[in-house]
């Protein structure tokens, strides 16, 4: 299909209807990935542990998730209905966040306040995450047929790089407004960024989705199409990549301070942000020149296991403080692993279309999406219990903005990190390998070369 197409005195245009409101869309629920900026000053106004404040994001996380599993075919009819109920409920959750700061900084220790955030950031904006996630998806794999790994990447990287993009702002706003005045000010800027994606978003106008009797099969019917195992081994790929994902990035800032880099991780996670959206875009990018999809999943936990498997190793992580070279290769992991985690993100639904076509994508994707949902709940809280419950505290002085300031770390436990992150790793190869098979038109083009050499 061409990039314009004039209908009834409107030129409509790719990028106008599909690329523009995508990024519109994914880079502001994508702040969502800023919590950390913030939780431990949520946590300090209302009065509970910061342990206690991070579930709020886990919810958040897993209520994407299962929105998007449940609200797939909401998105399939409607993606005008779905990207509103996306911009309303992203907006006015994080609107009633504020409000709970608010009430927590009036009424210290209020189980009010702490289950108000969890309702608000965890459930509300939850499922405005997964509607809006969804939302655009289709739309540009059906703008953009021939380079649909490409848009598809360009719109999930912006979710990616929405917190690179937000952080800086939102450090400024929490110093000059304070931190529920900030929630209530991002609201509205929010919503009208999402709302004018909601008013752009546009299918082609030759694509029509199947009504009556020529109404698309079933999930279940489409998914049988192809053994099931191939349908499994692609959520459980994808799960385990969230997870492991999640598993480190939750550690960054601390193994940073343990690397004797704490006055550079501003800089350090801004970059590891870039690698997160360029992961996002360059390997779906990157798949749209292969016969088959599957291959850049195998690139990618090929990638996460040599890099893993070094710095375990090297022990780089314990033994790196003062050490340049095991500096250096701690930090290529976690931005590998930032990058193999947004790449992982932006495959799956040009993987699954290539495999069971676009009649039903936004459901069968939303459906692969409840793997984000159970990996927001297992990846950073396993994390958390690693270095909880192996090695040893230690208490470590840095300076920050030209004060002297100490933390308490545990290389031992964020090292032994790597043992789980490494097993799932090659769990997740071994999936690739043998779950996974080819699609018809991948082994199309591998009998056809066969042929040509014969």
């Amino acid at each position: 299909m061409s990039g314009e197409v004039k209908t009834g005195g409107w030129r409509q245009n790719k990028w106008i209807s599909a690329a523009i409101p995508a990024l519109l869309l994914h880079c502001s629920i994508g702040t969502v990935y800023c919590w950390s900026l913030f939780s431990e000053g949520i946590a300090e106004h209302i009065g509970y542990s910061k342990e206690a404040i991070e579930w709020a994001f886990s919810f958040a996380i897993f209520f994407l998730g299962m929105s998007a599993a449940f609200l797939g075919n909401i998105v399939e009819k409607d993606i005008h209905k779905s990207s509103l109920i996306a911009t309303i409920c992203f907006a006015s959750g994080m609107a009633l966040t504020g409000y709970f700061i608010y009430y927590g900084g009036h009424h210290y220790h209020s189980k009010v306040a702490l289950f108000g955030i969890y309702l608000s950031y965890g459930f509300i904006m939850g499922v405005g995450l997964g509607t809006g996630y969804l939302s655009p998806v289709k739309t540009l794999m059906l703008w953009f047929k021939d380079r649909k790994g490409l848009a598809t990447g360009l719109a999930v990287a912006g979710f990616g790089a929405a917190k690179a993009i937000a952080s800086p702002i939102m450090e400024s706003l929490q110093k000059s407004v304070g931190l529920y005045k900030m929630f209530w000010i991002l609201a509205g800027v929010y919503f009208v960024m999402m709302f004018v994606g909601h008013l752009l978003l546009k299918k082609p106008e030759g694509w029509h989705e199947p009504q009556g009797k020529e109404a698309k099969p079933s999930i279940m019917q489409t998914l049988k199409t192809k053994p099931l195992g191939n349908y499994i081994g692609i959520w459980l790929m994808f799960y385990i990549n969230i997870t492991c994902g999640l598993a480190l990035i939750s550690q960054e800032k601390a193994i940073y301070k343990c690397l004797g880099l704490a006055a550079s991780i501003g800089i350090l996670s801004t970059v590891s942000a870039i690698f997160n959206a360029g992961g996002r875009l360059g390997f779906s990018a990157w798949a749209d020149t292969m016969k088959d999809r599957n291959t850049i999943y195998k690139l990618i936990f090929i990638l996460s296991i040599a890099f893993t498997g070094l710095v375990i190793l090297t022990q780089g992580i314990k033994k790196g403080d003062g050490n340049t070279l095991l500096i250096v290769i701690v930090v290529a992991l976690i931005m590998v692993v930032n990058a193999g985690y947004g790449g992982g993100f932006s495959n799956v639904p040009t993987l699954l279309s290539d495999h069971y076509g676009m009649g039903s994508i936004s459901a069968i994707h939303g459906i692969t999406l409840s793997a984000w949902a159970f990996a927001g709940l297992t990846g950073n809280q396993v994390a958390s219990y690693i270095v909880k419950h192996t090695g040893s505290n230690k208490v470590i002085t840095y300076m920050e903005k030209g004060e002297l300031r100490e933390a308490v770390v545990n290389p031992v436990g964020y090292q032994n990190v790597l043992y789980f992150t490494i097993a799932l790793y090659i769990i997740a190869l071994i999936l690739c390998l043998v779950l996974v098979r080819p699609t018809d038109k991948a082994l199309e083009a591998k009998a056809a070369k066969k042929a040509a050499k014969a």
